[in-house]
């Protein structure tokens, strides 16, 4: 459910309805493996505050009952839902500021919002904690896709290609955004 958020914004915002009017199973944050979010229910709070995932009610960002876990996992939630500065407020609030998912999830919101250089600050911070952190490296290619530095994109879909194969999720993805420039690419020659 994350990656069709990730892939298709309407599609994802479509399945965010369903899911958060109770017409669907509970929506999670992120998924299993090295790269997702922390799993837990997530439903949408009110500005300035977040779902405490021990209580399942929403309290001030402020509240010294949320744990970081509680806040990495509505803050990547409000970032893959589209919620970019909601999601930096958020995951800022995380006292472990060395903790790649984090980092990773700060990097992908500074880049939707086109702060591309903050977000490849972050991706870079993700993978010096963690340099199997695959999803970061997933993300940075794909900024770099953006930016036009194929071979930079190129270099991460090797290194994810190393840490999880060719069959895992990040790689799948990161080859199709290269693809995808490079079709396009060809359509402008």
């Amino acid at each position: 459910m994350k990656r069709l958020i990730h892939q298709s914004p309407f599609a994802g915002a479509l399945a965010l309805t369903v899911l958060l009017t109770g017409a669907g199973p509970a929506f999670t944050a992120g998924g299993g493996g090295s790269g997702g979010g922390a799993g837990g229910p997530v439903k949408s709070c009110p500005r300035g505050q977040i779902l405490d995932g021990n209580s399942g009610k929403c309290v001030k960002q402020s509240s010294d009952s949320l744990s970081d876990e509680s806040r990495y996992a509505y803050g990547s939630w409000l970032a893959q839902t589209g919620r970019y500065g909601e999601a930096i407020e958020t995951l800022s609030l995380v006292e472990n500021k060395d903790d790649p998912r984090v980092l990773n999830y700060l990097g992908y919101a500074h880049r939707k919002l086109g702060r591309f250089e903050v977000g490849l600050g972050y991706y870079r911070q993700a993978l010096a904690a963690d340099p199997d952190y695959v999803r970061a490296r997933e993300y940075l290619g794909e900024a770099y896709v953006v930016l036009g530095e194929i071979d930079l994109a190129r270099e991460q879909l090797a290194e994810i290609g190393t840490r999880c194969g060719t069959d895992c999720e990040e790689y799948a993805l990161l080859a199709e955004a290269i693809d995808d420039y490079d079709r396009a690419l060809k359509r402008r020659s």
